[in-house]
């Protein structure tokens, strides 16, 4: 029986050469390409079939920043799987990243230059925005989407005798200094993307808690410093071009520029279990209260 990989975010960047990924390690996969863009998406599938006829390559439509789309496409996934083995939630935005100019010749200067290169700590900032669903769009998008997908596919994913597998794509820009359980979406704050990378990390080990027992496991991956459609806007391309040699000598001295999935595991090192379920738990009570809104919001419709 063909296992069942469903990867979110999979038209381009990390999600892209993923799926490239498990298809040169397993052919024989069924591969469902969780896309906001459905021609996007065909296109993809039509180039991965290409160099793998023998594959099984399909199509779930899905934007994780829309609710009511995570829903429609949960119960698409349920009338087509029996269970899922794998799910990449990779899906995420980086909206309108502004670059402290200081604050990077500030490091270049310093003996925190490595450091800041491979985490971008304190030299990224965001403008965020509200959602339809009345939330922030890059905690709708990063985390919360994700936890209502894990939610409504649990009968596909929760199976004690044959285990299913959660990775996430997290970041080297996860910062907990960043996150705060009052301010859950960052409404507040002006580095959303680093705090949301920081709940999803969170996130796993409190999906571990709370799962494992039902047979679901869950990790974090860090995909290492790169150039992807996600960060080429932080910089001019002639920019980027003059940097590259610097990032390339730096892969010398931080293990965060070989872009291998081992860095990821440097983001469970440091994570309070404690916090993490706190966190899981205020998630489960924004889930009740954005179900609420959604079920009134179609009676009165």
């Amino acid at each position: 029986m063909r296992k069942a990989v469903l990867v979110t975010g999979a038209s381009s960047g990390v999600g892209l050469a993923l799926c490239k990924r498990l298809l040169e390690e397993d052919h024989e996969l069924h591969l469902c390409l969780a896309c906001r863009n459905g021609s996007k998406a065909e296109a993809v599938r039509a180039a991965l079939l290409a160099s793998r006829p023998l594959a099984e390559v399909s199509i779930v439509q899905v934007d994780v920043s829309d609710l009511q789309s995570v829903f429609r496409a949960s119960r698409e996934l349920k009338q087509r799987f029996q269970r899922l083995d794998y799910v990449y939630l990779n899906a995420g935005i980086m909206p309108n990243p502004q670059l402290n100019i200081k604050a990077l010749f500030s490091g270049l200067f310093s003996r925190k230059v490595i450091h800041m290169f491979s985490t971008a700590e304190g030299l990224l900032t965001q403008e965020d925005k509200i959602t339809a669903d009345g939330l922030q769009e890059v905690f709708e998008t990063n985390v919360f989407g994700h936890f209502i997908l894990i939610q409504e596919l649990a009968p596909l994913l929760c199976h004690s005798d044959s285990p299913s597998q959660l990775i996430w794509t997290s970041s080297r820009n996860a910062r907990k200094s960043n996150f705060c359980l009052e301010d859950i979406q960052h409404s507040r704050g002006q580095e959303p993307y680093s705090s949301s990378k920081y709940a999803v990390d969170l996130l796993s080990v409190a999906v571990n808690r709370n799962f494992n027992s039902r047979g679901l496991y869950s990790s974090v991956v860090c995909p290492g410093t790169m150039v992807t459609n996600m960060t080429c806007g932080i910089l001019p391309p002639f920019v980027w071009t003059l940097l590259m040699p610097i990032i390339w000598l730096l892969r010398f001295f931080a293990n965060a520029f070989t872009l291998t999935p081992y860095n990821g595991t440097e983001a469970l090192m440091d994570l309070d279990e404690d916090t993490a379920e706190k966190f899981y738990q205020s998630l489960l009570e924004l889930e009740k209260h954005v179900r609420a809104t959604i079920q009134k919001r179609n009676h009165q419709s």
